[in-house]
């Protein structure tokens, strides 16, 4: 019997820790952890101001590094041959006119951050977004949750009312400058509006569950709050292209065609679970061009820009949804979802340290309440050194899926169409051609053309677009002006010779048209053998 006894209970003895363990003792390093952080007159708002201004000037400094290379006037080495130097200078005057705006908005941006912190502007909107519930809100409105969606609310159009200068800039003079604004101030006001509702409409529900779940599940909420997060994600990617996106843009189904059965084609072969081709008015807006998916594991849906379609061959866009269907084909848009969820985690239980700091909430001026959204929000700030790296690394893993995704597209027998896209899109786009390598580590998700060239071994035999008179005329609509009607009679000899300058601009297409022909007959000569 003594030997029985001793058999059971080594059995009933775990050989592992269990998970109710695992938990527990995770909670007591974060509890020791909550209560090392939480000392009173603990120097938080030093602290975080000066986390605020390190990141700041660092990010100024791989601005600046970045705007010297904007400043060359030689195109890289792979890009000689397919870029005139007309379109290079272009491209860098619009990077150098981005980074100036990059430096005011920056600054701006920093001395609101420092403003509100120097003035303490979150309690002084707390207690007001109070007193307003006291007077025009039911009793039943008065607690923690109604009190952090008006503030929560307030604090959103204040930021838009402070940002508003900086984006009616980017948008009517940056933008407008070089060709690519499509918005009229009607659009602008009305999806600034659009925007507004959707905040109005989503926010109190989604802070409520949010806040709920804090409150109701105790020290171990961010488990719940994780799954919360989670479950929202997926019905977001459930409405959005049902609800949310036509408020803004109009898809429609792609039309009968080569460009259609081309694409249904690719998705069949990698088995891609396509269920509907849409286009996108994106030139609504801009004239730049884009094209992705979307939608559930089982069912997606392929989007692609019109202005995409219009300034591109079929078999060039059949390129770049194949770069795109590489994405999937590779996993990596499971990975960064799942990279995503573990991040999300990460920080709802580092805040689990911070909700009760009682020291945290004092030094920003809430010494008797210690709202919820309040210590989220500080926590944010606190964590800003933290974000700086993990977007450091993430870009780093999503330029590496980029060049998996063009490999991808070769693999395909994409190579040369795959090229001769991207090339365009940097033209039309005149996008960025050459980076400092710290900057782009830091900000860029994707590599650069030049990188993603070599990388296909691509070797230009003939310039892929031969004029850029697209871009040309982008810039000359602005200062094209009709004509008074007292001068019309002064004017009549020299509007007589305008259609012979029409003419012999038409000539010169008709010869680079030709001229195209010519290469594209060689390059299908030299295919056949």
């Amino acid at each position: 019997m003594d030997l029985l006894q001793r058999l059971t209970q080594a059995l009933d003895r775990p050989l592992f820790p269990t998970l109710r363990d695992a938990s527990s003792g995770k909670m007591d390093l974060l509890q020791r952890l909550a209560h090392a952080l939480d000392r009173p007159l603990f120097p938080w708002k030093k602290i975080i101001v000066g986390f605020s201004v390190g990141q700041y000037l660092f990010e100024e400094f791989l601005s600046y590094r970045q705007y010297q290379v904007l400043k060359k006037t030689k195109p890289p080495k792979v890009l000689r041959a397919e870029v005139s130097q007309e379109v290079y200078d272009k491209s860098q005057e619009y990077g150098r006119a981005k980074a100036k705006f990059g430096f005011v908005r920056g600054l701006w941006s920093q001395i609101q951050n420092i403003a509100f912190i120097r003035y303490d502007v979150l309690p002084k909107l707390w207690s007001w977004t109070g007193s307003l519930l006291l007077k025009f809100a039911p009793a039943r409105f008065s607690g923690e949750i109604s009190h952090s969606i008006v503030f929560v609310l307030s604090f959103i159009l204040i930021q838009q009312a402070l940002s508003l200068p900086t984006s009616i800039y980017h948008t009517f003079v940056l933008e407008e400058k070089f060709g690519f604004n499509k918005q009229t101030p009607k659009l602008f006001i009305t999806d600034m509006l659009k925007s507004n509702m959707l905040a109005f409409v989503l926010a109190p529900p989604v802070l409520a569950g949010f806040l709920s779940i804090i409150k109701k599940t105790g020290n171990q909420f961010f488990y719940y709050l994780w799954v919360f997060v989670a479950g929202l994600q997926v019905f977001m990617i459930t409405v959005y292209p049902i609800a949310i996106l036509p408020l803004f843009n109009k898809l429609s189904p792609l039309e009968e065609g080569k460009l259609k059965s081309d694409v249904e084609n690719l998705a069949k072969r990698l088995k891609f679970p396509l269920h509907e081709l849409f286009v996108i008015d994106g030139s609504k807006r801009s004239a730049h061009s884009n094209a992705y998916f979307f939608g559930l594991p089982w069912k997606k849906h392929i989007v692609i820009y019109d202005t995409l379609i219009e300034k591109s061959k079929e078999e060039e866009v059949v390129a770049v949804l194949a770069h795109e269907l590489g994405h999937w084909q590779l996993g990596h848009t499971t990975k960064l979802f799942g990279i995503s969820q573990v991040h999300v985690f990460y920080i709802f239980m580092l805040f689990s340290v911070f909700i009760n700091n009682a020291s945290l909430y004092a030094d920003f001026g809430f010494i008797k309440e210690h709202p919820i959204i309040i210590g989220f929000i500080l926590f944010s700030d606190a964590l800003a050194p933290m974000d700086t790296v993990i977007k450091l690394l993430m870009n780093i893993l999503s330029r590496r899926f980029e060049f998996q995704a063009d490999e991808f597209a070769r693999s395909l027998g994409k190579k040369r169409e795959l090229a001769s896209s991207l090339i365009k899109l940097q033209i039309q786009n005149l996008s960025t051609m050459d980076a400092d390598w710290m900057y782009a580590s830091y900000h860029f998700s994707h590599p650069i053309l030049s990188e993603r060239l070599k990388a296909l071994d691509w070797h230009p035999r003939g310039r892929v677009v031969e004029e850029i008179e697209d871009v040309d005329k982008k810039m000359d609509k602005k200062t094209e002006k009709k004509p008074e009607k007292r001068m019309e009679k002064k004017s009549e000899k020299k509007s007589e010779k305008k259609p012979e300058k029409k003419s012999e601009k038409s000539e010169k297409s008709e010869k680079s048209e030709k001229s195209e022909k010519k290469t594209d007959k060689k390059t299908e000569k030299k295919k056949d053998k």
